[in-house]
Parts: C-alpha cells; structure tokens; sequence
C-alpha cells in the first residue's frame, strides 16, 4: 500500500521553533517563549496561544519575518528525506502560509505544504484568516499515514495517523504525544533510517 509522511515543521524539519526565533530578533523572546512551551506542554489551547503570538509578531513587516524564517537552520537528514521521497511526503504546520513561504520553496515542498493562512496588506499581517486544525489533513488521503511531529498540537494528528511518531531531536518531545505515539525517536538519523524503513 502506498504511504505518505506528514512531517510537523518547527521543532522537526527546522532545528529550531520558528516564531520564538523571530521574537528573539524584536525583543519579543521572553512574551513568546512563554505562550509557546504552555501550548508546547498542552496547557494552553492551541489556537488561543497561535492567535496570541501572531498578536506579538502582527506589526512586523512579512518580508522580514519571511527572511528570517528561510535562513532557519532545517534537519539535513529529513531534508534528504524529504527530497528523496518528495511525492509521497507533505509538511503540515500551523504557521502562515505568508511567513514560510520561502523556506517551504527552499525546501522544494510547495505543492506539498498544509499550514494557516493570512491576509496580508501593506507587508503586514492584517488577520488570520484560518488557522489549520492538523488532524484534518488525515481526510486528504487515501493511502496509509504516517505522521512525524513533536508538540501537543500534533497529537490528534499523530493518534489518528496509521503510525504516529513522536520525534525528540530537538526539544522534549510534549507528554501528551508521548502518550497517543506509537514510537518516540531522539535522533535524526534514526529517524532517516526508520522512516526508510517503512
């Protein structure tokens, strides 16, 4: 049977979370490193917390945010990963579609990316316009599933997966994951070998 592999973005593609290293650049770290370990560690619903932090980072200009998050340094094993099995391989993130679009392109996954949308105008973000409820995706395929992500916002998502993998290469993988999970792994390259496996 055919499989495809919905990859997370922050935290396991990227070697480091997207909008707390943004905030890092404005002054903002100490506001956004705490909305997101509460939404990281499921004390803070998801979308209240996303909605916050966009909140902090709204006034930036897009373009700026946008090269900031291209230069974000990625896994070099997923990224062959994801280049050696581009068709079968998708990224599913909640971030706006306007702030990664470019390190989406970077990594060759434009037609293959799930994410939130915006509406932008004059270069700044002027509302969210969806917020991508990551389960949901699961309802586009036919194949079978394997899910890859870290936080509690992939929990649905990795429990509804046909194989659901909790990945620890870059930060404590969420204890809510943990629980639903039907593997945890801490190494990119186990993971490669792993996901090569399947």
């Amino acid at each position: 049977m055919k499989k495809v592999f919905l990859f997370d973005l922050d935290s396991t593609i990227t070697k480091e979370e997207i909008l707390p290293t943004i905030a890092k650049r404005i002054g903002k770290e100490k506001e956004m490193k705490e909305l997101t370990e509460k939404t990281m560690m499921g004390d803070l619903p998801f979308h209240e917390s996303f909605t916050s932090r966009v909140e902090i980072l709204k006034n930036i200009p897009v373009s700026e945010i946008a090269e900031i998050i291209s230069n974000i340094s990625v896994s070099e094993k997923l990224q062959e990963f994801l280049q050696e099995e581009k068709e079968n391989c998708y990224i599913v993130t909640s971030n706006l579609d306007v702030w990664i679009e470019k390190l989406i392109n970077k990594l060759g996954m434009k037609e293959h990316c799930f994410c939130s949308k915006a509406i932008m105008k004059d270069n700044k973000i002027e509302k969210i316009d969806n917020i991508l409820i990551k389960e949901n995706v699961l309802d586009e395929f036919q194949e079978k599933t394997i899910a890859i992500g870290d936080g509690s916002n992939d929990r649905n998502i990795i429990e509804k997966a046909d194989i659901g993998i909790a990945y620890g290469g870059v930060r404590n993988i969420a204890p809510s994951l943990l629980a639903v999970a039907d593997y945890a792994i801490y190494d990119e390259n186990k993971l490669y070998n792993f996901l090569k496996l399947l």
